[in-house]
């Protein structure tokens, strides 16, 4: 009897552990960083991405980029609420390897539920904020040319069906991650899907009326070096925050991620000096936002140094890479949107695969890894995603052209999309 009584009290009190363990799971110190991050994160696409990519166009196209940022980020999110995180981290049974399934209108994301130790409404806003940034980055590849309707249903199927996929594969419980694919906060999933589409978008549109002979200038860096400036800050959020917890990884993880921004913009202008003889305020920006782009997947696996190595890598390469993409294949991607964010993901991804490595400053591979098996796989989700969104992209422009026309007219993209798509000016000087 008394062996029964201590057998039922354990019952009893392990029953009452199970029901109590949403609450003693939450820490109020990591769901405070989270809900932090996730407004940095929005921050960095409202204002940040939208002053950065309006002062970079000419004045009359400045108040249809501001407005195509801000909608997408209100369709985005309108899109991930639905059944975008659904796709991106529901329980995909059969299909779990390549797509979630289920949790339409976010059926089963209870106020007290839990996704690890912070609610798990915190942890679906904070990804709704990268669903947000990703699609809003492609708009600077077809920025000044592109109806803003097209903008909207592009961003949307997009959204579904190349982003969610992917998200899935790598932290929604899918093959590359599996895998061992190590993409911290999202080389693959936001950058490399971002420059790949923005660059086929690019070719799928064609180049503005006079590139590359007449010169197209910023019509207010002023604007930009402001919306760099929230980028910059806003990273913190980006990276820090998908450490998902306010603990020491996430601590290296914004130690990293400011030092590769720095290197970046000092890479850049380094070459510009060299090749030009002067260094730009854009190329300080740019090179800045190449270096956060780098950093982003390996930033919660490196230390200082591969931090460091990373950024001037940054720099240098994504420099060369918009020389070749505007000047030697003459393909009109206006804001750079490919060699900045898809060749820096990619290289950040494939630079992840190496100062991992616990005797270069990083985290150590797993069991039985090696640097080289390691890269492999990195190369593996570089190149997977480049050819499922490259496609898939392609596909979508395409029933999208069928829905409304893609471009403007000529006369409205010589008149500027400001008046033509919204009948409102930007300036009024």
């Amino acid at each position: 009897m008394r062996m029964l009584n201590r057998v039922m009290t354990f019952l009893m009190l392990a029953i009452g552990c199970c029901a109590n363990a949403s609450a003693d799971d939450l820490n109020s110190g990591d769901t405070a960083w989270l809900l932090t991050s996730t407004a940095l994160v929005l921050f960095m696409t409202l204002p940040g991405l939208a002053l950065f990519y309006g002062g970079l166009v000419r004045s009359k196209n400045a108040l249809s980029v501001l407005m195509q940022c801000f909608t997408v980020g209100c369709l985005m999110s309108m899109a991930w609420l639905i059944v975008g995180y659904g796709l991106a981290f529901g329980d995909g049974g059969d299909l779990q390897r390549f797509i979630g399934l289920g949790n339409i209108m976010l059926s089963e994301v209870s106020r007290d539920a839990v996704h690890g130790t912070i609610p798990k409404s915190v942890f679906v806003m904070f990804q709704m904020t990268f669903a947000v940034i990703t699609p809003a980055l492609i708009v600077g590849a077809f920025v000044e040319r592109m109806r803003f309707s097209a903008v909207l249903l592009f961003s949307l199927f997009w959204l579904l069906a190349v982003y969610a996929p992917v998200c899935h594969w790598v932290w929604g419980g899918g093959w590359l991650g599996d895998m061992g694919l190590l993409d911290f906060a999202g080389g693959t999933v936001v950058h490399v899907n971002a420059g790949v589409a923005a660059i086929v978008a690019a070719m799928v549109l064609g180049k503005r009326k006079g590139f590359p002979t007449t010169p197209m200038p910023p019509h207010n860096m002023t604007l930009t070096v402001t919306g760099a400036s929230m980028l910059w800050v806003g990273w913190f959020g980006f990276n820090a925050g998908s450490a998902g917890a306010a603990n020491s990884d996430a601590g290296m993880t914004m130690l990293v991620t400011h030092i590769s921004a720095a290197a970046g913009s000092l890479a850049w202008i380094a070459v510009e000096r060299i090749k030009h003889g002067k260094a730009s305020v854009l190329g300080v920006v740019t090179g800045m936002v190449a270096g956060l782009g780098t950093i982003t997947p390996a930033s919660g696996y490196v230390g200082p140094t591969g931090a460091l190595i990373i950024g001037l890598s940054a720099g240098v390469v994504c420099y060369f890479a918009t020389q070749v993409i505007k000047r030697s294949l003459k393909i009109d991607d206006s804001l750079d949107v490919f060699p900045v964010h898809g060749v820096g993901g990619a290289l950040g991804t494939l630079l992840a695969g190496i100062f991992a490595a616990e005797n270069l400053g990083g985290i150590g591979y797993a069991d039985g890894v090696t640097m080289g098996h390691q890269v492999g796989i990195q190369a593996i989700g570089v190149l997977a995603t480049v050819i499922w969104c490259g496609a898939l992209t392609f596909v979508l422009l395409k029933i999208v052209a069928l829905i409304v026309p893609l471009r403007v007219s000529d006369e409205v993209e010589t008149q500027g999309l400001d008046l033509s798509e919204h009948d409102e000016r930007g300036y009024i000087l």
